[in-house]
């Protein structure tokens, strides 16, 4: 799928595509998204790279020099961006390719900050005076995605943390599940953060002549170390919930087992005395008596009472 994007009075504006006049308008439009194209969107797009369009793979490179470098085609970006599927994040690899006269970006997933670009760019929201600030106002609109994913992490971690630290009927197997997917999150939202920074500096080396936007990129150089910072702050609250839930948890199984070890203890001395009545020898010197059952009934009793009462005395009960 092509989506076709135009810089009209210094906004972004979403062009209407003609399947009719495909070719034309992928020609004259200033940003041109491909999402999942297929073969003959790739032959459109073909000659305006002068070379073949990336496939999966070649954007998933996590070498240095194969995510950001420039060559015939243009100055090539290939950024990591978040994408939530099924309460999970995840990070999918955009192919973004910076022209003279136009910005291609090739994706091979729906992500939420090209939507909410879009939507935007619709209301007539999104300020763009040239092709290169295209590409920076994407990884602008990037970081502020990000730190919203952030703070809903943050508040969810607040949820978790009154559910392990102050919820006595907490069930703390369901907290250690929601800490470890907040945990991946954060790494994963880590990942994009460190990968952006290198998409900037990057950007940077090769915007020199357009002050406005150099401007714009180290402010959100700015915004995202602020967000490495608090990423830092939930690993280490992530990792102070995790120890504490293993040892509330660690706390109820000692806890099980001292009374298990204490009722065994308990039940021992009236076991033995069973057992030494219950031997089934000729000479006994209580077997004929006549109230041997009701005082080896008595006995047993007493013998549980007692470790009982030196056990509750100690106050290990």
């Amino acid at each position: 799928m092509l989506r076709l994007y135009k810089i009209r009075n210094g906004r972004i504006r979403e062009l209407e595509v003609d399947p009719k006049n495909l070719k034309r308008q992928v020609a004259e439009a200033d940003w041109i998204d491909c999402f999942e194209p297929d073969d003959e969107e790739r032959d459109i797009l073909q000659p305006l790279l002068q070379t073949e369009v990336p496939d999966a793979d070649d954007v998933e490179e996590i070498e240095a020099s194969a995510r950001c470098f420039v060559d015939e085609a243009g100055l090539h970006v290939h950024s990591l961006f978040l994408v939530q599927t099924e309460g999970r994040h995840k990070t999918v690899s955009v192919a973004c390719i910076l022209q003279s006269d136009r910005l291609i970006t090739i994706r091979e997933d729906e992500v939420v900050d090209f939507r909410l670009l879009r939507m935007r760019a619709r209301r007539g929201q999104v300020e763009c005076r040239d092709i290169a600030g295209l590409l920076v106002t994407l990884l602008e609109q990037k970081v502020e995605n990000l730190a919203d994913v952030v703070e809903d992490i943050h508040r969810q971690l607040e949820e978790v943390s009154h559910l392990v630290l102050e919820d006595e009927d907490a069930e703390l197997e369901d907290a250690i599940g929601q800490l470890a997917k907040l945990e991946d999150s954060n790494g994963r939202i880590r990942l994009c953060l460190m990968d952006t920074q290198r998409d900037i500096s990057f950007l940077l080396k090769h915007l020199r002549e357009h002050p406005e936007l150099t401007a714009i990129c180290r402010e959100v150089m700015r915004d995202i170390e602020t967000l490495m910072s608090h990423s830092t702050f939930l690993f280490e609250k992530i990792n102070f919930l995790m120890d504490s839930t293993q040892g509330f948890i660690n706390i109820e199984q000692n806890q099980i087992i001292k009374t298990f070890s204490i009722a065994a203890v308990v039940f021992l001395p009236p076991t033995l005395i069973a057992s030494i009545y219950g031997m089934n020898f000729k000479y006994m010197p209580e077997l004929e008596w006549l109230l041997g059952y009701p005082a080896a009934i008595f006995l047993m009793v007493c013998a549980g009472i007692a470790p009982y009462w030196f056990f509750k005395r100690k106050g290990w009960l």
